[in-house]
């Protein structure tokens, strides 16, 4: 990767195989995953497409033995997102993506009433500090109040993948939520989630308008009055996994949108405990798992009457 100012060069290099041989170069790079903007963006850059070091068409064949070398340059807009050191922290990093932890409170983008204080923000500012410069692509979403792991992509063609990664399901994310009331048994709800008619953020399930939603979730440590869920996604519709508990008459606690009337935190309790997925370069096999936030340890902690179930999330978890 080089770094010139506000423009990032990347360059990648393929080697092509016998079942490759008499492919166009453009599904060679399509079945990498490629998109149609990147491949538009290759064939106006000055030897963006190279094969065996001569500059190439996308509409070119290749047989076995051919060397592809791409250069994909990027222009990132000075000024688009305010850099602003904020907390976060950084799980993993190459020049492809970052894993980052996200905190409590911090929005991930910008808006008309956060302009300085998102996720988004603070990225920029690390990045400035590195001496890098890149887009901000954040693949998987959180709310604002929810902690714990996101993916980001560095440039155009891990962003690409991944994405398409997100839309195959074969990015597989787990979360924990401390819901109200016990649940001794694990369950699947499939239930279409949409807008709730005047209202711009909040969501209700909605089974004539809505779009398709799945929570699976399995209790692991119980009280009396509170359950500790891991929840799995097969799709990613906002506010889902709060509005399906609530659905079922367990919402989380302190969730100003879903439980109004409990005050017991100060946020929602859910958090963005594992990540699974395939490096969207390498295709090494990638998984991340974040510790239990300490607000949501303290809670358990503090509302234990004895009744514990039967798994216990250590500090390390």
């Amino acid at each position: 990767m080089l770094q010139d100012g506000n423009k990032s060069e990347h360059r990648f290099a393929y080697q092509v195989q016998e079942a490759e041989s008499g492919q166009t170069i453009e599904w060679f790079l399509k079945k990498r995953g490629y998109s149609r903007q990147i491949l538009t963006q290759l064939k106006k850059t000055d030897q963006g497409i190279r094969k065996n070091g001569t500059w190439a068409y996308t509409r070119d064949r290749v047989k076995e033995g051919d060397l592809l070398g791409i250069c994909l340059i990027e222009k990132v807009e000075a000024g688009k997102i305010l850099p602003v050191r904020l907390p976060f922290s950084v799980v993993f990093e190459d020049e492809h993506l970052l894993v980052i932890s996200k905190p409590a409170d911090m929005p991930v983008h910008p808006s008309m009433n956060n302009y300085d204080n998102t996720l988004a923000n603070a990225v920029a500012a690390y990045a400035q500090e590195k001496g890098e410069s890149y887009a901000f692509r954040c693949i998987n979403r959180l709310d604002r109040d929810t902690t714990g792991l996101l993916i980001l992509a560095k440039h155009m063609l891990s962003a690409a993948v991944l994405y398409g990664q997100m839309r195959r399901k074969e990015i597989h994310r787990t979360y924990l939520a401390i819901v109200k009331g016990r649940l001794e048994s694990p369950g699947v709800i499939d239930l279409p989630i949409g807008r709730k008619e005047g209202s711009t953020i909040e969501r209700i399930v909605d089974p004539e308008h809505g779009e398709h939603a799945v929570t699976h979730y399995q209790p692991l440590q119980w009280d009396t009055d509170w359950t500790l869920v891991q929840c799995m996604l097969e799709t990613g519709r906002t506010h889902q996994i709060r509005v399906h508990m609530r659905h079922i008459g367990h919402p989380l606690p302190g969730d100003f949108l879903y439980c109004p009337e409990d005050h017991s935190m100060k946020r929602q309790p859910l958090h963005s405990w594992k990540l699974s997925f395939m490096h969207p370069i390498t295709g090494e096999s990638m998984e991340f798992v974040q510790p239990v936030p300490e607000d949501m340890k303290e809670y358990m902690r503090c509302n234990k009457r004895g009744e514990i179930g039967f798994y216990e999330i250590s500090d390390d978890s």
